[in-house]
């Protein structure tokens, strides 16, 4: 899987356009544009954004593609991570400061036939079947101390599929990998 590597100014720098993009936002109700000569910032790639309050997920969203570039996908979903997550109320002025930012930046999803190809820790699973999707990102299964049966069955549950899923040949399964950096690694 091909995947930009992106070194300690430019994660830094995303970190930064996400939380004064969620700040604007709040205060303003409108985004400015960020602009940027990197070329790593200015490529098409899909982008997650994850926010904790003391420990505990806050909001995720992200996308998978994307042809515009990372600083536009960042922006994006750092709002709707922290505006429009349905499980979530949208974050609040007041508690922003108390929000920490994660981002995950993803190489491009690739489908497979044997489940022997997911590597916990280093791989995400997207898993579909008819109308149904669900994602979860390679550092949850990490987090979340699973093996590889247990990941396939949690991305099953929140896919609103049956646990067992991912076994049945209609059940589509890709992987990905991600880039994953948050404010609380960088400082």
């Amino acid at each position: 899987m091909s995947q930009m590597e992106l070194n300690l100014d430019q994660k830094k720098r995303l970190l930064q356009i996400a939380r004064q993009t969620i700040s604007q936002h709040l205060k303003t109700g409108k985004v400015d544009a960020e602009s940027s000569e990197d070329e790593a910032l200015l490529a098409p790639c899909g982008a997650f954004v994850t926010l904790h309050k003391r420990g505990m997920l806050r909001g995720c969203i992200g996308t998978f593609v994307s042809d515009k570039p990372l600083v536009d996908t960042v922006q994006q979903m750092a709002i709707s991570a922290s505006m429009r997550d349905p499980r979530f109320a949208p974050v609040s002025e007041d508690e922003l400061g108390e929000v920490d930012l994660e981002i995950s930046v993803l190489s491009p999803l690739r489908q497979i036939s044997d489940i022997d190809e997911i590597e916990v820790g280093r791989h995400g699973i997207f898993i579909t079947r008819g109308f149904y999707s669900g994602v979860l990102l390679p550092q949850v299964a990490t987090e979340q101390g699973w093996d590889r049966d247990t990941f396939l069955q949690q991305t099953c549950l929140k896919a609103g599929l049956p646990v067992d899923a991912w076994k049945d040949p209609d059940t589509k399964i890709e992987i990905f990998e991600a880039q994953v950096f948050g404010e609380n690694d960088l400082n």
